[in-house]
């Protein structure tokens, strides 16, 4: 999915559903084939550009933040950029990470600290967590999900999605990746959703590169789901639809007239629940293209 408008246009309006949705997580790609300053040059004029208002967080590994922050500073920022800190370098380096970012509050607003958790994460470990987490910054705690067909290490996976929702931080969900193995099955999807729905805590998800979901030889599985098809499945979750379906669905304007049919309530408990999500780079152009977006 592609950021560059047609020439001679004007910025798009973000309604509410999608606004600030998308995060950039260019810089966890492997070192050599995302510099720091190829990121932030493509955030920058992403944020800035005719779409912005879809353009949430820019999410970095607190190993890559001295190089994010020289980059900033050189870039001379006109606003602060709004960070996703991602623990790569176990908890004991947040509280230097967060010292760097809070000394540079012209470059840098810490919004979440995500941090991956086994299956077996408890509640010790949780309030481990939220001791280097400040209060006016989200918690995101990503429990890990078995790779392979495991009835036992799903369901031990899912009841850690709950212990951590319970606990106050945001579930995420790993959507996709350069693996086979980073995506998840519509099975898994739809079972997460329901947890989290059932909690009624906001999660967050990594690795949507689709707008709408794409079957086909020429996909990589791990790039198959959609970010269409996770918004519907997140509104008939709360409201006892067929989540299933609305995953599986490679029907772009069938799932963008359900999207257009929704109350402002509605809208609300979706974004309630869904809060952000991770792709590389965001779908203005494909949402644009659904009739999602307006001018």
């Amino acid at each position: 999915m592609t950021t560059q408008p047609k020439a001679g246009t004007g910025p798009w309006s973000i309604p509410p559903l999608f606004a600030q949705l998308v995060d950039d997580t260019g810089l966890l790609a492997p070192r050599e084939a995302s510099p720091v300053e190829t990121v932030v040059a493509r955030y920058l004029a992403a944020r800035d550009g005719v779409y912005g208002g879809l353009v949430g967080q820019l999410v970095c590994p607190v190993s890559r933040l001295p190089v994010l922050v020289k980059e900033l500073a050189r870039s001379s920022v006109s606003r602060p950029v709004e960070l996703s800190l991602v623990v790569d370098t176990g908890l004991g380096s947040v509280p230097k990470a967060l010292s760097t970012v809070f000394s540079r509050p012209a470059l840098l607003a810490p919004r979440t600290i995500e941090t991956a958790a086994p299956t077996d994460v408890d509640a010790v470990w949780l309030d481990r967590v939220a001791e280097f987490v400040p209060e006016d910054v989200v918690a995101v705690v990503e429990p890990r999900r078995p790779v392979h067909d495991d009835p036992d290490g799903t369901q031990a996976w899912l009841d850690a999605v709950r212990r951590v929702a319970d606990q106050g931080c945001a579930p995420k969900l790993r959507c996709g990746g350069p693996r086979p193995t980073d995506a998840p099955s519509t099975e898994d999807v739809e079972r997460f959703l329901r947890v989290v729905a059932d909690s009624g805590r906001g999660f967050t998800t990594l690795g949507l590169y689709e707008a709408v979901r794409v079957d086909s030889p020429d996909q990589p599985v791990a790039r198959r789901h959609g970010l269409v098809n996770l918004l519907v499945a997140v509104a008939r979750a709360l409201s006892g639809g067929d989540v299933a379906a609305a995953l599986r669905s490679t029907d772009g304007d069938a799932l963008a007239a359900e999207v257009g049919s929704w109350s402002d309530r509605a809208v609300a408990g979706v974004r309630g629940l869904f809060s952000r999500c991770g792709a590389d780079p965001a779908p203005g152009v494909a949402l644009s293209g659904l009739g999602l977006l307006t001018r």
